[in-house]
């Protein structure tokens, strides 16, 4: 009787699959904060795998697309099915606000619990982390975050602001709540000379250039650029990294769930993290091989970090933030 009962609860599960991938089909829209590049990338992959659904999507800053995303829902409605953005902080919001569908369904069992949703609102898609990025002319082989403090980094360092990039918040948030010094990190930063403005592409320019010579920025941007032939090297801390998992997830008010949940299983199978490490990214899925440049994902040190707790002192650390680098 046991094993009959697992045989039919298997088929059922396999039934319940099936009629899933059956039933991926019509139309689905996509709001993204992506690259163009890769967001055509995502969508031809996914259509390739599902020929009978048609995927049109809507690309912009994460910032201008939540801000058109926002006022569409709050408005009564939106065309968006599934969207795509940079941050779990921004995720949490609108889970918060019920914007979001859980999908309790979908198969993150490889995944860190760490870098997903335990309510399954929204799904890892890449391990996007931030460290150190320093140019080969520098005197200094920085290895640590402490090192960014030193004599010889002295009006050398350049960051993202946490006012401008999504990335730069939750890395604020992130080394605030796991540095021992705390803000006191940041505040010396500060009587350093370290220099916040932008975001993380500015910092790549600023340290290939040779403006300044150490920079904490996203982990591919120096990988591919050096790659390239670019004078810089990124450095994994050793006291660990922040990291952003590129979250996706589905509109509560979907007109075709069906869909967007094999979108979501596309994205986390691992062809679909295989496709990620093609465009040049971490892979989140521990299984799948990352791009050349990056260490495997077991020897990343990723520094604790609570979506929902960065959500609440959001604004207060931009405060903050913005206190310590004379940006009110």
């Amino acid at each position: 009787m046991h094993t009959l009962l697992k045989t039919v609860i298997a088929g059922a599960a396999l039934f319940a699959a099936a009629s899933t991938a059956l039933a991926a089909e019509g139309t689905l829209t996509l709001y993204t904060s992506q690259p163009n590049n890769d967001a055509q990338q995502t969508v031809d992959a996914f259509m390739a795998k599902n020929p009978d659904v048609k995927v049109t999507f809507v690309r912009d800053g994460t910032t201008k697309i939540m801000a058109k995303l926002r006022a569409e829902l709050e408005a009564g409605a939106s065309p968006a099915d599934v969207l795509l953005i940079a941050d779990s902080v921004t995720m949490e919001g609108m889970g918060a606000d019920g914007y979001l569908m859980a999908y309790p369904e979908a198969d993150v069992s490889a995944y860190d619990a760490g870098i997903q949703d335990p309510d399954r609102m929204w799904f890892p898609t890449k391990l996007i982390t931030t460290g150190i990025i320093y140019n080969t002319n520098a005197p200094m082989t920085p290895a640590s975050w402490a090192d960014l403090l030193a004599d010889e980094a002295k009006g050398q360092v350049a960051m993202p602001s946490p006012l401008t990039s999504g990335a730069a918040l939750i890395h604020t948030n992130t080394m605030v709540s796991n540095m021992e010094q705390g803000w006191g990190y940041y505040e010396t930063l500060a009587e350093n000379g370290a220099q916040a403005s932008g975001g993380n592409g500015g910092v790549l320019k600023a340290v290939a250039g040779g403006e300044k010579l150490y920079g904490m920025v996203v982990d591919f941007l120096p990988i591919r650029e050096k790659a390239k032939g670019a004078p810089v090297v990124f450095v994994f801390p050793e006291e660990g990294v922040s990291a952003i998992s590129e979250p996706v997830a589905i509109l509560k008010d979907t007109q075709n769930p069906e869909a967007a949940k094999a979108f979501i299983d596309f994205l986390i199978s691992e062809e679909g993290q295989e496709m990620a490490a093609s465009q040049g990214y971490m892979p989140a899925h521990p299984g799948v091989t990352p791009p050349d440049g990056f260490p495997p994902l077991s020897k990343i040190k990723v520094m604790a970090f609570d979506p929902s707790a960065a959500l609440s002192s959001a604004e207060a650390d931009k405060e903050k933030f913005a206190t310590i680098f004379g940006q009110n």
